[in-house]
């Protein structure tokens, strides 16, 4: 979707624009030369110069006011880093200076010489993005922070020569000059995202509209088209174009449609000559755009991707469009391929191969490219995310030189620093799995160490570790923990005779693992013995220290590690202070390394730790601020009030209410948790943290408690004191690091600022950490400073931050830095002695390696392993040997003669082994079955469907036969269930009308509530209105509505009340209500006392839950069938288990029967028995083996049916069934031949056996036997005879065994026979009963149908009464409101008359006099009814004579009283009419009511009646319905002494008159009688107990009568008190607030502001006054001083004089001298006139500062006009209106010169 941006056009842009598209007709001009110079002609003379300086616009120190710290307290040193992850970070302005920005700086960098220049931020918020001008003569910095300004410097001279404002309200994201450098380009970031075009040089916007919605990365003009530009971002790209219109330039976009290829963020892109567009994507490929449309992606050959990652193409030049991947290599593409590209048929892709390449590095990410400006030079910089700058030759030739690497930085946030306490080195490590190691004081880095993962944490151990200086400590993701050595290389050639390149290099000491997660913290003990390392998997790990690190063991914490802090030296205890991320504080002992420690874990047991939980308490400062500032308002404005009434001398005017307060801020506890940044210890026991999240802005000043026994993660500890640390709401402190001498403290903020608070010595508590000096150093926004050092010496600040800048300040000013320190480098560290020998430590480098912990625990395990494997290799041994003997021994014993020989059996020591070996066996076949169970239940599944489909339809009924009896068995045949319909009839409710009834329930009560209302609003409304006051203010009504808030939940309260009243009142039963549960007893009893009514009787009632119908009784047969099948089912399965287990007996007598043979074989033929016949299966018993075939049986059967094919064609299915049954005789044939095979076999083998052995015999008789032989035959004879009992005796036991089960089983079946003979009755006894069930059927159906619409009805009249019953409340209701409307309306009244009102009875006599009213009556359509009608009014009581009374009474009542108010009275007639009005409502409401009452009792009635006529229908039918059921006839087998009916001893032929009762229930009866009598006994106890408590009750209701008498008067004893007199506590309750009082007040506090304003004014007046009085003192001293130095002159005068006259003679000294002393009675007459002007000029300044007006002195009028006086000070003549006059006309110049 395209988007069109417009923007208006300023009046001096849009008239210079419109001029030169007069003269040049639009970009498209003929001569574009003419036309640049004659614009730059005409620019530089429109342009003014403007003076900006440099040193006056960028950001200074923030230093707290009236603070003595000086503004250059820190001196920025030097850079080390280079945030490589910002987009766009690289400029060149010539061919030897990049510019970057770092943090809050523009750094300037000297390729060749490394010098760098810096230019602060002007803003203080950052920088947000850099360009240069195509000239290299301007550079454009866009600024972060509320609304930012672009601010254009000159280069090289480095002024500020344009600022541009405006632009945007937060930052910039990108800016950029178009090719010929007259317009600048910028777009905004969030919020606004605008883009702006300026005019740079005059400081103009030119067109300024929003871009997008998203981040932009890019904004660029085309170098071809200078009306088009282009900005891609987050997920777009955007074609823009200014348009020239009859307004003026408007700006249009077209939003990029991506189309069917997926979108992407696009970093990069190049504008191609014919308007065409090449983009990047995120995964690797181009994409061509054409219009605002994908025209192609194009990507390598075999689909393969252009780039690995992101590519952006940067250029095109040489007919190649060049383009680099964040995989490192660049390459260069065919432009004419790239401009006709086009997709094909089959996919949106264009496959080709670049011309050039050339790969970077294979760890080189590339993220933008600048091109130097030398005319032809193919020389371009590269900036690389990895933390690199390089330099490229992409002239791609065979003679193009390697690219070469210029700069390397960290890449990402900085993780550790830490510097030397040696020597000027400091170290870092980062997540880019490097450390480095820098010189800050010669500025340069000196080594860097990359591994396998990033680093996390470092730390330089101190001299007490090692003399040196020159070991680190480096905790990495992996959590693995390596020391470092850095030393100086080049020392080892003196040893080694080799020379080392560089000054220093890293060396890997010794790596190990204590943790699984990454390191967060190391920290040495204060005397060098121990290192403690934490870690984010929330454990501690403590080692030795010394030449090789051994571990001591770890501790387990509540939270990951954030820090970790031992004590210092001045506590008295070395303790460990570990700091959580989580807001949990641990302080562990120092653990013991010579302790001794569990061999199996390194943890250490009961280590003595204290635990502290930080809880928040800031909500509660806020709260405890307000409450002192709302304390300090308060007593302002009393000193205020008190002085005011002073002045005023008006003691006895009431006092001003005081405002309501609003409420305190709520205490809030954050959940999460705020995380802990910081810490540091302060006394021993006590801390300082520094939270972040909600509990920033403060230092919290915390210790241990002393109840240490809570489980740590449930403590809530809070902090005993606090620190507010002045604007650190949204920054808190992430680092905190002391001078040496601690009167510095360094904070590094979370905005990436720098803090420095003064200290005094030994401040512990930190009182004095009150002004700070602050400079923004690292990035607002992500520039976290997290680690902030200082020097050894404290000459120098270092700071690292997210950003990944790292920078040093020194705290002297260069020159004296110059002077004070006589080296420029630091000293590395020597090598040790026989470091050159020493073998390399072996490292760590598999990031799944074991931690010291788990290795621990591995090797436990593997020890007891390899003891288990030991025992399990010495038993296999033994059993081996053992093994070996027992073959041994086998092999001799049969190398024994046979009767010597020892049998299996023998051999068997104990059967325990063999079982053993069978439940392994078992085990391992059931492992099988698991893994195999899912294809057994498939397989079972298809075979069981099979089965159904085939098989198990056919009902084969299976024989048992007994081996030595006739004895048989059966199975069943099952029957199949039959399928009776058991579908519920589904009774129609009519419910239609019962879901209508609340519409019209609502649509009655709806009119009725509104009418109340309106009535409700008539009578309440005033009688008269206020005329509109003074408009209330907020807070007035705020207070007015507070008030009624107030009111209205007293309100409520008191109806909640009342409510509750009623409800109680409502639930309090009547005196004579019985008791529910005794209710419920009966009703119990009543339904399970039984009706012992015969059937047969006329008024036996059937009960609900016995009732039937045909559904019922369907079930009820249904039931039965399933549970004859079920039982005939349990019996075949016993039979078949019974077959079953003669077929296993046939085979294990057979087997027995050739172990008897094989004994008989050695026996004597006089000393063998006849063995038992053996058994047969016969085919009865197995009849499912007629389904069971084979391949063979199926062969067999296709050669005959090919046969019977041939010669019947005709009879097909007989000849199938000759064929099926000629295949059964045959498979028959064929078993019996193989058995008798098979017997003849046995018997052949057994006789050749016998023959042979009888030879054998016959030999050994021949021959003649020893002794022992003779002895030993004897004694196998004897054991062959007896192992031939044995088996003889088993098979016989076997057979007896099996025939006495099938006895058993057939006992059963006929028993089961039996019972299934009594279902059978019992089922055709159902089966008639549903018979005759369905004859009622029909008449049930009607009956139901009538049931139904008497239902209806029912429903219908239970709505209406539900209605009435309904209304009937609601009247009632609306009776009580009308009610007290009417006693409100009586309120009113007394409230209008007031108190002592002298004509109160006769207006009470009118208001209250009852007269007689007319209702208006219908009007008629037509004017002949109205005069036929008696009128329009109908009289309700009375005749003429009674209206002419009425009137009468009516005109007297019209005549107001003589000497009462007219408005008095005309308002008590209004009420009186509103009254009657009440009451005529009240009236009709009462009759509606009636009549609803009644309308309810009717409709009551009528549904009792239809609920009676229903019921009695119901019972009629069920009485049908069980003589028809008494008629049928049911059979009960009974036994001869189950019959008791017995008449003259003998059991009467006719058991017609007996009743059959069950056994069971007959006792039952009996046993209730029993019982009953002893409830009858229980419930005449209970009703005695009743009694007492009945009468407790009703003494227990006269005390509390008394009681509530009692509280009565005592609240009306207490109300007289009070008030004088009886109130209404409700109604002094709901007071609400007055408007009336609150528009007074609102006057009153108007008027005072008036006045404030006035009093203002005079005191205005009054320092003019006092300005004027100022001046005339000052004309007055200068008139003064002129004075003096005339007495001074007349003094020397009068020297002079004398002098002369001692010369002169006497005649002239008498006349000299009388008018000398003339002179002087004039002069001192003239300063006795100065004095009283000067006093009358001080008490007029004394009644002007008094009274506010100016006063003239009462001897103002007799004063004489001064006369000026020769002085050289000059002092304007007094005018006739006085000195006010004078000095204001004075003051009037230079007001003037002001405006």
């Amino acid at each position: 979707m395209s988007e069109e941006h417009t923007a208006p056009v300023g009046e001096e842009a849009e008239s210079t624009q419109t001029a030169s598209q007069e003269n040049t007709g639009g970009f498209d001009s003929e001569n574009p030369v003419m036309e640049q110079e004659a614009e730059e002609e005409s620019e530089k003379q429109r342009c003014p110069e403007k003076n900006y300086k440099y040193e006056e616009l960028h950001s200074r120190p923030f230093i707290t006011p009236d603070s003595e710290i000086p503004e250059n307290l820190l001196h920025l040193s030097h850079s080390f880093g280079y945030d490589s992850g910002r987009r766009g970070n690289l400029q060149l302005l010539d061919d030897r200076t990049l510019i970057f920005i770092a943090g809050n700086l523009l750094i300037l960098l000297d390729i060749s010489t490394k010098e760098q220049k810096y230019l602060r931020s002007c803003s203080g918020g950052g920088i947000g993005t850099i360009t240069a001008h195509p000239c290299k003569e301007f550079f454009a910095v866009a600024e972060k922070g509320n609304y930012p300004d672009i601010i254009v410097y000159e280069y090289p001279s480095l002024r500020p020569y344009r600022i541009l404002r405006g632009g945007t309200e937060k930052a910039y994201s990108c800016v950029d000059f178009n090719h010929d450098g007259k317009l600048l380009g910028s777009v905004g970031n969030a919020p606004d995202y605008m883009l702006t075009l300026w005019n740079w040089r005059q400081e103009e916007v030119i067109l300024s509209c929003k871009a997008i919605s998203q981040d932009v990365y890019r904004l660029s003009f085309s170098p071809y088209n200078p009306g088009l530009l282009t900005s891609s971002g987050s997920g777009h790209i955007k074609f823009w174009k200014m348009a020239g219109t009859f307004t003026g330039i408007k700006l249009q976009g077209l939003m990029g449609h991506f189309g069917n290829t997926t979108a992407t963020d696009i970093e990069g892109y190049v504008e191609l000559p014919d308007g065409k567009v090449v983009s990047g994507t995120a995964w690797g490929n181009l994409l061509l755009w054409e219009g605002n449309g994908v025209k192609v992606e194009i990507c390598r050959k075999g689909g393969r991707n252009c780039h690995t990652g992101i590519v952006q193409p940067f250029t095109l030049e040489d007919g190649q469009l060049m383009t680099f991947g964040s995989d490192g290599v660049v390459r260069g593409w065919n432009f004419e391929s790239i401009d006709v590209a086009d997709s094909s048929s089959d996919s949106s892709r264009f496959e080709m191969e670049p011309l050039n390449e050339m790969v970077v590095g294979h760890h080189v990410h590339l993220s933008s490219v600048v091109k130097s400006p030398l005319p032809e030079s193919n020389i371009w910089f590269a900036q690389d995310s990895s933390g690199a700058i390089w330099k490229l030759d992409l002239s791609l030739t065979y003679t193009t030189p390697d690219p070469e690497c210029l700069f390397t930085f960290h890449a990402g946030p900085i993780r550790g620093l830490d510097v030397s306490r040696k020597s000027h080195l400091m170290a870092t490590t980062a997540a880019d799995c490097s450390v480095k190691v820098f010189d800050y004081l010669a500025k340069r880095e000196l080594t860097t160490s990359r591994f396998n993962l990033g680093g996390t944490a470092v730390r330089w151990a101190p001299p007490l570790v090692d003399q040196s200086g020159g070991l680190l400590v480096t905790g990495f993701e992996d959590g693995v923990v390596r020391l470092l050595e850095v030393y100086n290389p080049q020392r080892l050639h003196v040893l080694s005779g080799h020379c080392r390149k560089g000054d220093a290099r890293l060396r890997l000491k010794q790596a190990f693992k204590p943790h699984n997660a990454p390191v967060t913290a190391v920290a040495y003990e204060r005397n060098g013995e121990i290192l403690a390392t934490g870690s984010s998997d929330s454990t501690v790990f403590f080692f030795t220290v010394g030449e090789k690190y051994n571990p001591i063991g770890f501790v387990q914490v509540p939270g990951p590690v954030q820090a970790l802090e031992w004590s210092p030296h001045s506590h008295s205890e070395c303790r460990l202070l570990i700091l959580c991320q989580n807001g949990h504080v641990v302080e562990v002992q120092t653990p013991d390394p010579e302790a001794q420690r569990p061999t199996k874990t390194f943890q250490l047991p009961e280590q003595t730790s204290r635990y502290f939980r930080f809880r928040s308490i800031k909500s509660q400062i806020k709260r405890e601020e307000e409450i002192a500032r709302r304390q300090a308002v308060k007593e302002k404005k009393k000193k205020e009030r008190e002085e005011r009434m002073k002045e005023s001398m008006q003691l006895d005017t009431e006092e001003e209410e005081e405002e309501e307060e609003e409420e305190l801020p709520a205490i809030y506890i954050p959940n999460p948790p705020s995380p802990l940044y910081c810490g540091i210890y302060s006394q021993p026991g006590q801390f300082w943290l520094s939270m972040g999240g909600f509990d920033a802005g403060y230092l919290y000043h915390c210790k241990f408690s002393e109840e240490q026994d809570q489980d740590p993660k449930q403590r809530q500890d809070e902090p005993f004191d606090f620190l507010p640390i002045q604007n650190a709401e949204k920054d808190p402190i992430c680092s905190i690091t002391f001078s040496s001498d601690r009167q510095l403290l360094f904070c590094g903020m979370y905005s990436g600022c720098i803090r420095v608070y003064p200290l005094q010595s030994g401040d512990h508590s930190l009182t004095s950490m009150q002004a700070y000096w602050a400079l923004g150093v690292h990035d607002n926004e992500y520039g976290h400073l997290w680690h902030i050092c200082c020097g050894h010496d404290d000459h120098f600040v270092l700071t690292a931050g997210d950003d990944g800048n790292i920078f040093s300040f020194s705290l002297l000013p260069p020159e004296e830095l110059q002077k004070g320190l006589q080296k420029k480098r630091a000293k590395v560290p020597s090598p040790r002695v026989g470091l050159e020998n020493e073998a390399l430590a072996k490292d760590i480098e598999d990031p799944a390696a074991y931690s010291i912990e788990t290795a621990k625990q591995k090797l436990e395990k593997d020890r007891l392993r390899r003891e288990a494997d030991l025992k399990i290799a010495a038993k296999q041994k033994k059993l081996a040997e053992l093994q070996k003997k027992f073959k041994q021994l086998l092999n001799k014993n049969q190398s024994l003669p046979e009767h010597v020989r020892l049998t299996p059996q023998e051999l068997q020591l104990d059967h325990r082994f063999s079982e053993q070996t069978e439940r392994v066996k078992a085990q391992r076949v059931r492992e099988v079955r698991k893994l195999m169970a899912w294809e057994e239940e498939r397989c079972s599944i298809a075979l069981r469907k099979i089965q159904d489909w085939f098989r198990d339809s056919l009902e084969t009924v299976v024989t048992v036969v007994a081996i030595r009896t006739d004895h048989r068995v059966y199975t069943y045949r099952l029957p199949v269930l039959t399928e009776l319909s058991n579908q519920p009839r589904h009774q129609s409710r009519p419910d239609s009308d019962a879901a209508a009834a609340p519409e019209r329930r609502r649509s009655r009560a709806e009119p009725a509530n509104d009418s109340s209302k309106l009535e409700e609003e008539e009578v309440l409304r005033q009688p008269k209105a206020r005329p509109a006051g003074v408009k209330l203010g907020n807070r007035q009504v705020e207070r007015l509505r507070r008030v009624a808030e107030k009111a209205e939940q007293a309100r409520a309260k008191i109806e909640k009340r009342k409510q509750e009243w009623a409800q109680l009142y409502a639930e309090k039963p009547s005196e004579n209500c019985e008791d529910p549960q005794d209710v419920q007893a009966i009703r119990e009893a009543k339904e399970n006392i039984g009706d012992l009514k015969l059937k047969s009787a006329k008024d036996f009632t059937v009960p609900k839950h016995l009732r039937m119908n045909t559904e019922r009784k369907r079930a009820q047969l249904i039931g039965l069938e399933e549970n004859i099948r079920g039982k005939q089912t349990e019996m075949n399965e016993q039979i078949m288990a019974l077959r079953d287990s003669k077929v296993r007996l046939v085979s294990q007598l057979r087997a027995q029967a050739q172990q008897v043979q094989r004994v008989q074989r050695r026996l004597a033929a006089h000393l063998r028995r006849p063995p038992p016949a053996l058994p047969n299966i016969i085919p009865e018993e197995i009849p499912e083996k007629r389904l069971h075939y084979s391949k063979a049986t199926l062969e067999r059967y296709r050669v005959l049916r090919e046969k019977s094919l041939q010669t019947m064609d005709q009879e097909e299915q007989e000849g199938i069934m000759t064929l099926l049954e000629q295949l059964e005789k045959q498979m028959e044939g064929e078993e019996g031949k193989e058995e008798e095979r098979g017997e003849e076999g046995t018997l052949s083998m057994s006789a050749s056996s016998v023959a042979r052995e009888e030879e054998e015999m016959a030999v050994e008789e021949g021959a003649e036997l020893s002794d022992l032989e003779k002895e030993l035959k004897t004694e196998e004879e004897i054991r062959l005879l007896h192992e031939q009992d044995c088996l003889l005796e088993q098979m016989e036991t076997s057979l007896c065994e099996f025939d006495a089960k099938l006895r058993l089983l057939r006992h059963e079946k006929l028993r089961l026979d039996w019972q299934l003979k009594q279902a059978d009755l019992c089922q055709l006894t159902l089966y008639q009963e549903l018979m005759f069930l369905q004859e009622f059927e029909r008449t049930e159906e009607s009956l139901q149908e009538k049931l139904n619409e008497q239902l209806k009805e029912e429903s219908t009249v239970k709505i209406k009464l539900e209605e009435c019953n309904e209304e009937l409340e609601l009247m009632q209701a609306e009776i009580v409101k009308l009610e007290k409307r009417k006693k409100t309306l009586n309120v009113a009244f007394e409230a209008l008359l007031g108190l002592e009102n002298k004509f109160e009875e006769e207006l009470t006599k009118i208001f209250k006099k009852k007269i007689k009213r007319v209702k208006k009556s219908e009007q008629t359509e037509s004017k002949e009814g109205e005069e036929d009608s008696d009128g329009d009014y109908d009289w309700d009581i009375g005749d003429h004579h009674d209206s002419d009374t009425d009137e009468e009474e009516a005109a007297q009542d019209c005549v107001c009283p003589q000497g009462c108010d007219p408005d008095l009275f005309e308002e008590t007639l209004q009420l009186r009419e509103r009254r009657l009005e009440l009451e005529e409502l009240l009236a009709e409401k009462k009759k509606s009511a009636e009549a609803l009452k009644t309308e309810c009792d009717t409709l009551a009635k009528k549904k009792k009646s239809l609920r009676s006529k229903w019921k009695e229908a119901r019972d009629s039918l069920d009485r049908d319905k069980q003589q028809k059921m008494n008629e049928l006839d049911v059979v009960v087998p009974l036994r001869l002494n189950q019959i008791e009916f017995v008449s003259n001893g003998t059991v009467p032929s006719d058991l017609s008159p007996a009743l059959l009762l069950d056994k069971a229930e007959l006792t039952r009866l009996q046993e209730r009688t029993e019982q009953l009598s002893l409830e009858r006994n229980e419930q005449r106890d209970l009703y005695c107990q009743a009694r007492q408590h009945h009468v407790k009750l009703i003494h227990d209701r006269k005390d509390m009568e008394a009681k509530i008498h009692t509280l009565e008067e005592q609240c009306s004893q207490l109300m007289m008190r009070k008030f004088g007199r009886l109130v209404d506590l409700e109604a002094l309750m709901t007071l609400s607030g007055s408007r009336t009082l609150e528009e007074l007040k609102q006057e009153k506090l108007l008027r005072e502001a008036a006045y404030a304003k006035e009093i203002k004014q005079w005191d205005a007046k009054v320092d003019e006054a006092r300005q004027a009085l100022l001046e005339v003192t000052r004309c007055n001293t200068e008139r003064l001083l002129s004075m003096k130095s005339l007495l001074d002159q007349k003094k020397e005068l009068e020297n002079k004089l004398n002098t002369r006259q001692k010369k002169k003679g006497q005649q002239f000294r008498d006349n000299r001298r009388r008018e000398d002393q003339e002179e002087i009675q004039r002069l001192q007459q003239q300063v006795k006139i100065q004095s009283q002007q000067a006093e009358e000029f001080r008490r007029e300044i004394y009644h002007l500062s008094l009274k506010g007006v100016h006063v003239l002195p009462p001897s103002q009028a007799q004063r004489p006009r001064l006369t000026p006086l020769l002085t050289s000070a000059h002092c304007t003549h007094t005018a006739p209106g006085g000195p006010s006059q004078q000095v204001k006309a004075q003051q009037s110049p230079s007001k003037q010169e002001a405006n």
